[in-house]
């Protein structure tokens, strides 16, 4: 077993206001870097934590240092989680044409589309879960191109013993600082590093301000120009990307969201019983306390409650 944070390490850090009233709480842990230093933390920022898809751009940079060459929006992909619009999936078909490959290699979770639009088109047309609409199919594929750059086998690319996995865990623990204390399987099915949350903000600060002609840089550049193949049209990491210059950002599940500006400040929140709703209002509001104001923060922080379809209170932050 890894050494975890225990339950009354987690402060309070998000409740659930109702009309006034307070129906709930998130207990989490946020940490804001600046030049390498904090200068905001709160919870158990310093212990193994489970970085979820936040890790893609990480990943990414991994298998670019592996040889993977693809353009900017290719790579967009890699480094995202798409939301299954037509142009996500036409995008990691391409990217596994560019290695001679078809959608019969990805070895990820089948899932419907996240976007309503196409998840309702594949619904009527009676199709079902595929690989290729799953969030995560832009990183397989991206894993599978970089096996066939690097003259490795293809088969078995998810094995965390194989070639390109030992090479990305190298990857996350030198952009992270941290030992990788487990390895574990992802959602998607793709191994899963665990490192600290400081660890996450450290990696994002790196990717964030390298240089543009370096591996980190290419994929930094990458999701800055192409938000949309980050996430999807109208999702709130996207609509981050396009209103910061400079900015990237990545979500990941059980409540994980890390982003990094041109500069290298960079933040990172957990929220300990994984719910969604607490990200960016906690983070927001760390950033916020750390001296960082835009508008473009303050509207994806800004998480209704809803009574009858209308605002009734909010998801807010507390304790920062």
């Amino acid at each position: 077993m890894v050494d975890q944070a225990d339950a009354t390490d987690w402060p309070v850090v998000s409740e659930v206001v109702r009309g006034g009233f307070v129906e709930g709480h998130h207990r989490g842990a946020v940490v804001v870097l600046r030049n390498g230093d904090v200068v905001l933390a709160a919870g158990p920022v310093g212990v193994p934590m489970l970085p979820r898809s936040s890790a893609k751009p990480l990943q990414a940079t991994g298998m670019v240092e592996c040889g993977l060459d693809v353009d900017a929006e290719l790579l967009a992909l890699v480094c995202g989680s798409h939301t299954g619009q037509q142009m996500h999936v036409d995008g990691v078909r391409r990217l596994l044409a560019s290695a001679g490959l078809d959608e019969t290699a990805l070895d990820n979770t089948p899932s419907m589309p996240s976007d309503a639009k196409a998840r309702r088109a594949m619904t009527v047309a009676g199709d079902g879960p595929a690989r290729i609409t799953h969030s995560c199919s832009g990183k397989h594929a991206g894993m599978l191109a970089t096996c066939v750059a690097a003259g490795w086998p293809t088969d078995g690319y998810r094995d965390p013993a194989h070639p390109l996995q030992v090479r990305l865990r190298e990857t996350v623990s030198r952009l992270t600082g941290d030992d990788v204390t487990a390895t574990l399987v992802d959602g998607c099915g793709a191994p899963l590093f665990a490192v600290t949350l400081s660890g996450l903000a450290r990696a994002f600060a790196a990717v964030a301000a390298a240089a543009r002609d370096s591996e980190a840089g290419r994929c930094a550049a990458a999701m800055r120009a192409h938000p949309q193949l980050v996430a999807g049209d109208g999702h709130v990491t996207t609509r981050l990307m396009q209103g910061i210059p400079g900015l990237i950002a990545k979500d990941g599940a059980e409540g994980v969201y890390a982003v990094a500006f041109a500069d290298g400040t960079a933040a990172a929140v957990k929220i300990d019983d994984g719910g969604s709703r607490a990200q960016l209002p906690v983070l927001v509001a760390a950033l916020r306390a750390a001296g960082i104001v835009d508008p473009a923060l303050d509207a994806a922080g800004k998480v209704d409650v809803l009574g009858h379809g209308k605002p009734v209170g909010e998801v807010r932050a507390v304790g920062l």
